[in-house]
């Protein structure tokens, strides 16, 4: 897989995608890939936090989407040049405890992330699915 065949700053459904061969294009590109499976999750919070585990994102992260946005943008914008990311969210919770518009929340988080960097002509993917 190559990642010129998809565009630089977006999020998108994983569908056709295999997480193996998205590591390993992020690899070939020399951009950071950014993993969670969140088939554990229930709940916003459990997103939040295995997120940040996942992500290894320090120990102050506030565990609310303004500090999500914070990590993936300000937090490593500061850390200096940036060559790209490929992020994939595994297995978003469906259930009342994280619904419909809880996704949309955390998948806009996601989107104005895509935005920021794409201001700065840095990619960022992501990529997602459903549990």
């Amino acid at each position: 897989m190559q990642l010129q065949t998809v565009r630089p700053n977006i999020v998108q459904a994983i569908r056709a995608y295999r997480v193996d061969d998205l590591m390993k294009a992020a690899g070939d590109a020399g951009q950071h890939f950014l993993y969670a499976n969140l088939s554990q999750a229930q709940s916003k919070q459990d997103v939040l936090e295995q997120i940040a585990t996942a992500f290894t994102f320090p120990v102050h992260f506030g565990k609310n989407l303004d500090a999500l946005y914070d990590c993936m943008t300000d937090l490593v914008h500061k850390a200096g040049q940036q060559p790209g990311f490929v992020v994939v969210l595994e297995q978003l919770p469906d259930n009342p405890r994280f619904d419909r518009e809880a996704r949309e929340q955390l998948l806009d988080v996601f989107r104005d992330a895509a935005d920021f960097w794409g201001e700065r002509r840095i990619p960022f993917r992501c990529f997602y699915s459903f549990q």
